[in-house]
């Protein structure tokens, strides 16, 4: 039976391990791209560049634009006191910033954190989570959230999804670049396997950003529930939290897939998606079941 250190350390291991695979990966499909092209790794590093400063600017201004789609609005200390006073709290125990308070007019239940360091972060809940949760309740998903600030996870997974941005792009400029260069000739056995190759990364690359994405999220909600028991010490109140948040089956309507990962479970309610292996590599979130399990079992 790990305890919570133990599991924290275990969750932010993994998650590093991921994120070396995916630069990794980038860096082979560029290889590939510029093999088949012709066009050298400087041709690439152009279209990397250029696609990066384009992810990197959408990055820059990420929580604005997350507010304004999920139609957020600020959370007043009179309106909200709760809310305020438990992250007020919670903030100074984890020694950060306070963040700015966000609410959604919705029943749904949910939360979430976003931002691009503790100095900018923003913790954002539904008006239904605030309402059917009690302090300690609230406590545990707010430390929660705030555990995502702590560890930098809003930054992480800003990065990642800028990271499927540029390969996305990449993948796309090399599909179009091929289409009106002509160059299908095939000069040698290798050759033509390189073309195979990047022809079949351009296609199906995109899809695979998309999963190492999905694979980290969902291990940075294990490593935040971790850390959230550390800060509250009351891992009974995450849990009955957690629970809750199971038993609600409402989806929450400003929420989509570009957005679902940041939440602390599934907005969508895409009960389906969680049966079977393959389909479960295409969930935003673990089981809460799951999760549920883990915090049982920490000491």
């Amino acid at each position: 039976m790990l305890n919570v250190y133990e599991q924290a350390d275990a969750n932010k291991k993994r998650s590093a391990l991921i994120i070396i695979f995916f630069i990794v990966f980038i860096t082979l499909v560029s290889w590939v791209f510029s093999q088949v092209l012709d066009y050298g790794l400087g041709g690439v590093g152009i279209a990397f560049i250029v696609s990066g400063l384009m992810s990197f600017s959408s990055y820059y201004w990420s929580d604005k634009i997350i507010l304004s789609i999920s139609k957020a609005r600020e959370a007043k200390r009179e309106e909200f006191f709760d809310f305020y006073t438990a992250t007020q709290n919670l903030s100074m125990a984890a020694q950060i910033p306070m963040p700015r308070l966000y609410v959604i007019d919705d029943t749904a239940m949910n939360a979430f954190a976003t931002g691009r360091d503790p100095e900018h972060a923003v913790v954002c809940a539904t008006t239904g989570l605030l309402q059917k949760l009690n302090r300690t309740e609230l406590e545990g998903v707010v430390a929660h959230e705030l555990s995502h600030v702590k560890n930098y996870d809003i930054r992480l997974m800003s990065i990642v999804t800028v990271l499927i941005g540029v390969i996305t792009l990449l993948a796309d400029w090399f599909l179009r670049s091929y289409r009106f260069s002509g160059r299908r000739d095939k000069k040698n056995e290798l050759s033509s396997i390189i073309l195979i190759v990047g022809v079949l990364l351009a296609l199906l690359s995109p899809i695979i950003a998309n999963l190492i994405k999905l694979a980290l999220s969902r291990r940075r909600e294990y490593s935040a529930d971790a850390d959230a028991v550390k800060l509250t010490r009351q891992p009974s109140g995450l849990i009955t939290a957690l629970q809750k948040l199971g038993q609600d089956k409402e989806p929450l309507e400003v929420a989509n897939k570009a957005t679902a990962h940041l939440y602390i479970t599934n907005p969508l309610k895409n009960l389906k998606s969680q049966a079977g292996w393959f389909a479960g590599l295409f969930n935003t979130h673990p089981p809460l079941e799951e999760r549920i399990k883990v915090l049982q079992q920490m000491s």
